[in-house]
């Protein structure tokens, strides 16, 4: 398996880890009255899997996202700034307005 996978594989399953644990706590500190709502109602267990899951969807992502940026170069700037990011203002010096004349329309 690339390595590429294993590491997305590795990070997901971190981050739905930290999500259920985050989960775990919202319903052990009785957060919004979570507890109750899902243990004592119908659709409750639904609530429970929803949460986790999105919970773990958004973790995931921030955890791969970590990680891949942990992983950039650690190299200077090579040389000064590039064309495209000089001012805009920079470019239109030399252009001056031109007057365009504009005719009402007749009533």
């Amino acid at each position: 398996m690339p390595e590429l996978v294993k590491l997305y594989i590795r990070n997901v399953a971190i981050g739905f880890g930290i999500a259920a644990v985050f989960v775990a706590l919202l319903l052990w500190f009785n957060v919004a009255n979570l507890q109750h709502l899902i243990f004592n109602t119908q659709g409750g267990w639904l609530a429970l899997f929803l949460l986790v899951m999105f919970n773990g969807i958004v973790f995931a992502g921030v955890q791969f996202a970590i990680a891949v940026m942990s992983m950039a170069e650690d190299g200077s700037p090579s040389g000064g700034k590039p064309e495209a990011a000089r001012p805009v203002l920079s470019w239109f010096k030399a252009v001056e307005p031109v007057k365009i004349p504009v005719e009402e329309p007749r009533r």
